[in-house]
């Protein structure tokens, strides 16, 4: 990690100097009180994501996140000063279902916009309905890289980061600490393929070997006989590419085996919400995070946090709630700039828009990449804290520009085509 910004570091001049002019422009953009009469027909922007199912416990971040950026913009005079109206429905983590609830969200509804899916199959399917349909989707959660690869489109931004780089976040760490021979325990939809895909690439080009794996149908509450499979093997790293309750159960399981003892565990992803579910026994492994919630030196991030966690109960800022946070400003202030609902106007001001400090909420200005509509979010790869607790559970080793590590446009393959 020598090469990479120190975690700890202040955010460089050149950054300020963009944030700076993004904060001058949000402020010009969202005025200071609400202007809207009682009859001020609202801008809808229809989220699909899971509240039921496999991935609910981050869907349900995730919306809660969309909701808070909704209050606090409407709370500052709107959008183009009408009021944004967040309106939700429940995709079960299924593609069919999403693809239904979108389109009762915009027959039934109206949405001006959609955003929204955990379950990468379902981000697939809404980002081709969304296109079909000529409306704007920003994905918030969904990492497949072909997302915003070869599947890419106009009307589809991603602010969640493509597995790549996830993946680049912490691969040649973890074959230089821990070891060149790797095992996968890979969920089996289109998230867990990616991941194992981008890794076995990083893996074996740094010297490394892939010595078997498995992958595993969504929803197994029972992993013992994948983890015997595992064991035997004797690998260096075993590598987790789960989701949702399925990383929970696997967790819970590895810990129960004693395999942590021998293996070290780690992979892409580790989420705040998984690791609150969890006890302590479990709170270990190296991962790669997308966002956190104590960030020191970083404006506003602490301000934020205690913010969001003040209106939930106590519950803090995930990744997945900063996802739904920050895709629902990046909609408004793209609205703004357009000074239109049109999708295909908002979708070309959106790209190349930098967010904000007091949205990015990080150490650098992410930006929508025009060319295939990526946000270049940063990577925090770390660990997590043996003995940390709720919501302190997490070490940051470092912070890592998204923009150093992810695919060049050519690379990702995206290949973009507006409307005639």
């Amino acid at each position: 990690m020598s090469n990479q910004n120190n975690f700890r570091g202040e955010i460089g001049r050149r950054g300020l100097i963009k944030a700076g002019a993004a904060l001058g422009a949000a402020s010009l953009l969202y005025p200071p009180k609400p202007s809207w009469g009682a009859s001020e027909s609202p801008i809808k922007i229809g989220m699909v994501d899971s509240t039921t199912g496999n991935f609910a416990v981050l869907g349900q971040s995730t919306i809660k996140g969309a909701q808070f950026a909704a209050a606090e913009i409407n709370k500052k005079g709107g959008v183009l000063g009408r009021p944004l109206q967040v309106l939700v429905e429940d995709d079960a983590g299924s593609p069919g279902t999403g693809v239904d609830k979108a389109s009762r969200l915009l027959d039934q509804s109206q949405v001006d916009f959609f955003t929204g899916t955990t379950n990468s199959a379902v981000s697939l399917s809404i980002s081709q309905y969304a296109a079909a349909h000529g409306k704007l989707f920003v994905c918030s959660g969904g990492h497949v890289d072909k997302l915003t690869g070869p599947a890419c489109n106009w009307a589809t931004f991603r602010t969640c980061s493509t597995t790549w780089i996830m993946t680049s976040g912490n691969s040649g760490t973890l074959v230089k600490e821990f070891g060149k021979k790797w095992y996968f325990l890979t969920t089996d939809y289109a998230f867990g393929h990616s991941e194992q895909d981008d890794y076995t690439k990083q893996v074996t080009a740094l010297g490394g070997t892939i010595v078997g794996g498995a992958l595993v149908p969504v929803g197994t509450p029972d992993f013992s006989s994948y983890l015997i499979q595992a064991r035997a093997a004797k690998p260096d790293v075993l590598c987790l590419l789960l989701a949702g309750d399925d990383q929970i159960n696997a967790m819970k399981q590895i810990t129960q085996f004693g395999i942590n003892k021998d293996i070290h565990i780690a992979g892409a992803l580790f989420e705040l919400e998984q690791i609150a579910a969890l006890p302590q026994a479990a709170h270990y492994g190296s991962w790669s995070f997308e966002w956190y919630w104590d960030q020191p030196n970083v404006p506003h991030v602490h301000d934020f946090a205690k913010r969001y966690a003040a209106t939930y109960g106590g519950q803090y800022p995930s990744a997945r709630s900063w996802f739904g946070y920050a895709s629902i400003h990046a909609i408004a202030l793209a609205a703004e700039a357009a000074k239109s609902t049109d999708s295909v106007k908002v979708a070309k001001a959106m790209e190349g828009l930098v967010l904000p400090p007091e949205v990015a909420l990080q150490a650098s200005a992410p930006v929508y990449r025009p060319e295939d509509h990526q946000l270049m979010l940063g990577m925090f790869p770390g660990t997590v804290k043996p003995a940390g607790k709720y919501p302190d559970v997490i070490k940051v080793d470092a912070y890592i520009p998204g923009a150093t590590i992810a695919q060049t446009p050519e690379q990702a393959g995206c290949k973009m085509v507006y409307p005639s």
